[in-house]
């Protein structure tokens, strides 16, 4: 399954290095994906990969926690959404929790917040027990 932390660059002049990390744990029945930082194209490969990875172990429910999440654009918005489209194929789902002001707006404005449960809190997600 799933663990560990990405998002650490390496070499100095790494684009987005320190801008963004995604920390990777296993719930009891959720994989959890905490982002903090700023998403975007230059810092997004860390979170494809971890999406990835999630989808690819065929994990039923993908929690995506944006608390520390303080910019978002449209290439992260893409990735989250094609991951959404890859886990459904395999019976899974992503997730979204704790978007803040800028993060959600910007889902809301596209339109994408519809097509994910959003829940206000991490807790609040993993104390959910709703099948699909």
């Amino acid at each position: 399954m799933v663990s560990g932390v990405a998002g650490q660059p390496q070499g100095e002049g790494a684009p987005g290095r320190g801008r963004f990390r995604v920390e990777v744990r296993a719930d009891a029945d959720a994989v959890v994906l905490v982002l903090d930082g700023e998403l975007d194209h230059d810092t997004v490969q860390p979170l494809r990969e971890a999406l990835a990875e999630a989808v690819e172990a065929r994990a039923e429910r993908i929690v995506v926690d944006c608390a520390d999440l303080r910019f978002c654009d449209s290439t992260g918005l893409n990735v989250l959404l094609r991951a959404r489209l890859a886990a459904s194929e395999t019976g899974g789902r992503v997730e979204l929790a704790g978007l803040r002001p800028p993060v959600a707006r910007m889902f809301d404005i596209t339109g994408a917040q519809a097509v994910f449960r959003v829940y206000a809190t991490i807790d609040e997600a993993l104390a959910d027990q709703r099948q699909k």
